[in-house]
């Protein structure tokens, strides 16, 4: 029986386990009995793809938790000895090959993937304070721009390591603590270095200064040769973009005199082109790049729409699909140009509408307004947890402040984008 890489595996899964048993032992009968396992979805390892269950729930959306499997099988003969030796057998193997897969995620980006650069910058863009992470472990705010856990958090998760990412900046951390995860960003940077300054926060280029100080305290921490293997096998998330158009082009005259909407898409897609060369020239082969969601949905921008009763704006919407399009072909080009690069552009802006148009299919009531103060224009500072206005639900809500979204929408968002990431890079 072939073996392949899988989308997900199941740790200790009696559904996919089960399975490889009765392929090879003649001692179990199928039966009319209906038996019911539950299996938590994990990304870890090896399986048949032909035998592995999806982890989906009913009408097709992927669930990271609990997935409930029919089985049509019981066994009949066959001893609970050998049933737990092989149980155990093949899952020390699918944990043992996942974990060998993706050793550390490190992030780059904007307030989309901070998890509390900003905190130690002078810059008034911060979320340290609550409102902010009151659904985080321990209802700490951490300096991630959400009531929890952004996605970065939730794919780390998925591909067996830390359920949190810490930020490089963080005292609280130390090289070990990155070893198998970091992040970079920081809010309310773009590609544009003029977006950064904005409101001083730290530019791309910054970023990946950051990066090369950071190879080489994982180099002197384990070692040239286990550092490389790090560097070269880990999962690098990039997030960026809205900043360039949102708190930039569309708000100061210097970019927008220079350049169309659309020769200002090419100018940002060219600085991130020359960052990803960059970043393969210093080891990296595995790069997950996001476009930009739906920002003319934001809070922000659709209490400022009044012309257009307060929904979406149309034209923002149309300028992230635009330059989505754009980045989906770059990145087709720098995997044919780049030696040993794998790299996708993943997918948010459709499944971020889908939640916005149809929230109540999500379990969201609230999508024009974010739980915190008033929901409208209200973010770092002005989110504020004396605002009596502020939400006791955010799991209500699609958006947690008036630019980004709450944890639930993170998780929803980033489960429909981690099949995807396994498949590419579990392997």
């Amino acid at each position: 029986m072939a073996v392949a890489p899988t989308v997900l595996s199941c740790l200790v899964s009696s559904t996919v386990l089960l399975q490889i048993v009765m392929q090879f032992s003649p001692s179990f009968r199928n039966t009319t009995k209906r038996v019911f396992f539950t299996a938590r979805c994990k990304p870890l390892g090896y399986v048949s793809s032909r035998l592995a269950p999806p982890c989906t729930d009913g009408i097709g959306r992927r669930r990271v938790g609990e997935v409930q499997v029919v089985m049509k099988y019981a066994s009949l003969e066959m001893s609970y000895t050998r049933v737990t030796w092989l149980f155990v057998s093949l899952s020390l193997i699918l944990f043992a090959s996942a974990r060998a897969q993706v050793p550390a995620i490190i992030v780059f980006g904007d307030s989309s993937v901070d998890s509390g650069n900003n905190n130690v910058i002078p810059t008034l863009l911060k979320s340290n304070f609550k409102p902010y992470g009151r659904d985080f472990y321990g209802g700490h705010p951490t300096g991630r721009f959400c009531n929890g856990r952004i996605p970065p958090d939730f794919i780390s998760e998925a591909f067996g390591l830390k359920p949190a990412i810490p930020a490089y900046l963080d005292p609280a951390y130390t090289i070990s603590d990155f070893a198998t995860g970091v992040c970079f960003a920081s809010a309310g940077t773009g590609y544009d270095n003029a977006t950064s300054k904005v409101l001083n926060v730290i530019p791309l280029w910054k970023e990946l200064e950051y990066y090369k100080e950071y190879q080489q305290k994982l180099r002197a921490y384990v070692g040239k040769k286990k550092a490389n293997q790090i560097l070269s096998e880990a999962l690098y998330l990039m997030s960026l973009g809205t900043n360039d158009f949102l708190e930039n082009y569309y708000i100061f005259p210097t970019r927008k005199s220079q350049f169309s909407v659309r020769q200002y898409q090419d100018f940002l897609l060219g600085l991130g082109e020359n960052f990803i060369r960059e970043l393969h020239g210093l080891g990296v082969r595995k790069l997950s790049v996001t476009g930009l969601p739906p920002m003319g949905c934001l809070p922000l921008e659709r209490v400022t729409n009044i012309l257009g009763q307060n929904d979406c704006v149309d034209e923002y919407n149309n300028v992230a699909l635009e330059f989505n399009r754009k980045l989906e072909g770059l990145v087709a080009k720098l995997n044919k140009d780049l030696p040993g690069m794998r790299m996708v552009s993943a997918p948010a802006y459709d499944i971020f509408y889908q939640i916005i148009e149809r929230p109540s299919l999500f379990g969201f009531e609230v999508t024009g307004l974010a739980c915190c103060s008033t929901g409208t224009f209200e973010m770092s500072y002005l989110c504020s947890q004396y605002n009596p206005f502020t939400c006791s639900d955010a799991n209500k809500y699609v958006f947690w402040d008036a630019f980004h979204p709450t944890e639930k929408t993170n998780k929803i968002i980033s489960d429909h984008l981690i099949p995807g990431l396994l498949a590419k890079f579990s392997h």
